[in-house]
Parts: structure tokens; C-alpha cells; sequence
């Protein structure tokens, strides 16, 4: 995204309204028409940004969510002046997956680097691990890395608000799909044990009530099991003739791995999007995923379509420059920019430079363009809608990439507005 001189003065022009910040130390607040407001981790030259992610562990392939970002925002301190002046610091902790160290790791974050907000913690268990924490602190929690509907129906917790679309609605894409092309599926599921896991097949199970559509057998792992495979052989006996495959990318990889060795089983498989990654296909074989569905929201790096789109010529410029030995055909990589992105458009439109002003901007959205996202998909939020991003396109993998199908679907629009 290309920061107009424009929006970059205006910002500006607020900080000096507002005060700027009161450099007494931690726990500063604004003057002016924000007074009262917080701008600790943030001066008029620089943004301070906590993230965490699992960059060891079980779910380490997510470790490449924030190089993207780190990318984007390399990119625009040294080429744009930062976002309205200031200098992005984006400082990451690494949770391996485990929620009791993400807490640890937020309140380092909140409270010894001061952080301005935490943007992105993810997974389902670290960030319900921590919300508490960072709403009575008051400290924003934003585009957190996980899509689980609570972050948008909660009204207890208004610090904290998702970016993705959510596994109910992801879910009911796929329910729609099936009642399309098998509505006499008979489906197994393997899902992760926790709050992920269950929201998605949730939702799912709620999606296909009423239709000829039917649970065959459903199997949960938990994320310290070193195999999946027991499950599997347990899902093939059902003859199912899908599998809905609820994993993050380690227990994709293998899902897709003992459904390939399993010649006698052929279901059709739908892997959901936080494992719809080519890093998870990738070591099964092409060959072997050929066929499988998934759904998605931003744009896909490998697809050819999108080879002479600005965006992804910027991106894959930047990536080279910025993330040098990083190859920006990993998708992680570009949901880190599209997420990256989001921020900057999110405090640009804040009314204060302050936690509260980005707080608010954040769940006043509307029709936000995001040019890594797909055409059609915007960010959207507002009263009693915490979800920025509600609209997916299907896909199919095919040769060595995934082929997008159908039209973008907003769910909002299709199947009603998620409420808690």
C-alpha cells in the first residue's frame, strides 16, 4: 500500500492536536482533543508492536507469518517514512505453541518493552490465554492470528478483535459446497482438541443440519500426539466419502500423507485454510493432494494470476529486498504483508494516535481495500460486527498450485451475521 502524503500530513496534524506524548515514562497519556488517552509504546516518530507466535514447537510453520510482516514494515519505515511519520519497532516472542508462555510473553511485552499494542498472537489457546490479561490492561490486541468467532461476538473483551475470517464461517463455505456437490456426503472429520478444533466442526455440524449430509465418524488429536495416523485408520473405516480435515500445518502434513498411503480409502479431502499452505502439500507429494479443497481470502503468490498484479510485483520486490533468503512463494509470508497492510490502513483512519483511538478505528471498518486480499474481499466491521474479513472463494489444488473456483462468498451475506 502506497501511504499518500495526504493521510501522512493529516496524521500529523493530529498528533499535534492531540499532544503527542507525554515522554514521563510508562503509562503516558495525550493532551489536546485525546486527552487522557494512552500513547505509551508510541511518540511522535516511532510505534512500538508486540507479537507472538509459535516459532518453535508443533505449529512452527507459522513462524513465517511475521518475517512477512517485519517485511512490510521494513519496507515502509525505509521507503514511506513509517505509517504517518512514525517508525514501525515490531518485536516478536516466541510462545511454542504453548498458551501458560504466551501469557508470559504478553506481559513482558505489555509490561518490561512497552509495547503500544499486541499485534497478532496467535492460535485459538494462546490468545484465549491472554485476553483476559490485555483487556483489563487496556492494551489493544489487534488482527489476532486465529479464527475462532468469540474474538467477534465476545462484547467483554473490546481490546481484542480477530482479522481473518472465522472457522464458523469458513466452515459453513464448506457446508455450502457439499450441499451443492454431495448432498449425500457422509463425512469424516478429524479435528484438533481444543477451542480451534471445536469451533470449526462446531460450526460445521451446525451448518449441515437439516440436509442429507452426515457425520460419519470424527476423530480429535491433541497437538502433543507425535502421529495422527491411529486416527486415521480409524476415520478410513468409516468409508466416508469425504474427510474434513480440521489441522494446523504439522497434523495437515501428515492427514494428507496417511490419506495418500491409503489406496483403498479415496474421500474427497477438504483441509481448511490454516493448513492450506504449499509448505503442507508440499513434502506429501503434488501428486498426492491432487484434488483436495480449500478456501481462501488473500492472494495466493503461486498462482499465476496474479503474476502482473501491483501488489504481488511490490511484494515479491520487497520480500527479495527486505526478507533476503526468504522465498516470497510461501503464503504465510503474504498473509504476513496482507495482516501488516491492514495495520497501517487501520491506524492511519485512527481519530487519536492513542491504544484507545486504535481500539476504536479497528471496529469502525468499512469497505476497507487491502490489495494482497482477493478481489471482492474488504474489511468490514462495525456495531455488533467484530469480524473484519467474512468472505472466502473456494479452491482446489491442481498441477502444483491451488485454482480458485466459484465466486467470493460473503457470508454475511449468505448465511446471516455470526452472533455469540
Amino acid at each position: 500500500m502506497r501511504v499518500s502524503a495526504i493521510g501522512a500530513a493529516a496524521l500529523l496534524l493530529l498528533v499535534a492536536a492531540c499532544g503527542g506524548r507525554d515522554n514521563g515514562g510508562s503509562g503516558t497519556t495525550a493532551s489536546g482533543q485525546c486527552q487522557g488517552q494512552q500513547t505509551t509504546g508510541i511518540t511522535d516518530k516511532t510505534i512500538k508492536l508486540g507479537g507472538i507466535y509459535p516459532l518453535s514447537g508443533p505449529a512452527s510453520a507459522y513462524g513465517d507469518i511475521p518475517k512477512g510482516i517485519k517485511a512490510y514494515f521494513d519496507y515502509v519505515n525505509a521507503e514511506k517514512g513509517g505509517i504517518g511519520g512514525r517508525k514501525v519497532e515490531f518485536v516478536v516472542r516466541d510462545d511454542g505453541y504453548q498458551p501458560p508462555k504466551a501469557v508470559e510473553e504478553a506481559r513482558r511485552l505489555v509490561e518490561q518493552e512497552q509495547v503500544f499494542a499486541l499485534f497478532q498472537t496467535l492460535g485459538t489457546p494462546s490468545t484465549t490465554a491472554t485476553w483476559d490479561y490485555t483487556n483489563q490492561r487496556k492494551v489493544p490486541q489487534i488482527f489476532v492470528a486465529t479464527g475462532a468467532s468469540k474474538w467477534g461476538t465476545d462484547t467483554a473483551h473490546p481490546w481484542t478483535i480477530g482479522w481473518q475470517p472465522n472457522y464458523v464461517s469458513e466452515a459453513r463455505v464448506y457446508a455450502q459446497y457439499l450441499k451443492q456437490e454431495k448432498p449425500q456426503a457422509k463425512v469424516a472429520v478429524l479435528y484438533q482438541n481444543d477451542d480451534f478444533g471445536k469451533d470449526l466442526f462446531g460450526g460445521f455440524k451446525r451448518a449441515v443440519e437439516g440436509s442429507g449430509i452426515t457425520i460419519a465418524a470424527e476423530q480429535s488429536y491433541e497437538v502433543t500426539d507425535p502421529s495422527i495416523d491411529p486416527q486415521m485408520r480409524n476415520l478410513a473405516e468409516s468409508k466416508a466419502d469425504v474427510l474434513l480435515d480440521i489441522t494446523t500445518p504439522k497434523f495437515g502434513s501428515q492427514a494428507l500423507a496417511a490419506d495418500a498411503r491409503n489406496t483403498s480409502w479415496n474421500p474427497l479431502h477438504i483441509i481448511n485454510n490454516v493448513s492450506a499452505s504449499i509448505t503442507v502439500l508440499k513434502p506429501v507429494g503434488f501428486e498426492n493432494v491432487q484434488g483436495v479443497v480449500s478456501a481462501s481470502y488473500y492472494k495466493d503468490p503461486n498462482d499465476p494470476t496474479w503474476q502482473s498484479d501491483p501488489e504481488m510485483v511490490l511484494y515479491k520486490q520487497k520480500m527479495q529486498q527486505y526478507a533476503p533468503g526468504a522465498d516470497p512463494n510461501v503464503p504465510f509470508f503474504t498473509f504476513g504483508w496482507a495482516v501488516a497492510n491492514s495495520f497501517h490502513k487501520a491506524m492511519e483512519a485512527a481519530k487519536c494516535p492513542t491504544r484507545e483511538g486504535l481500539r476504536d478505528s479497528v471496529r469502525s471498518l468499512q469497505g476497507v481495500k487491502i490489495d494482497m486480499l482477493l478481489p471482492g474481499v474488504t474489511l468490514d466491521t462495525g456495531q455488533g460486527d467484530g469480524f473484519p474479513i467474512e468472505s472466502m472463494q473456494l479452491m482446489t489444488f491442481k498441477g502444483e498450485r491451488w485454482q480458485l473456483f466459484g465466486d467470493v462468498i460473503d457470508t454475511r451475506k449468505a448465511f446471516g451475521p455470526l452472533t455469540g
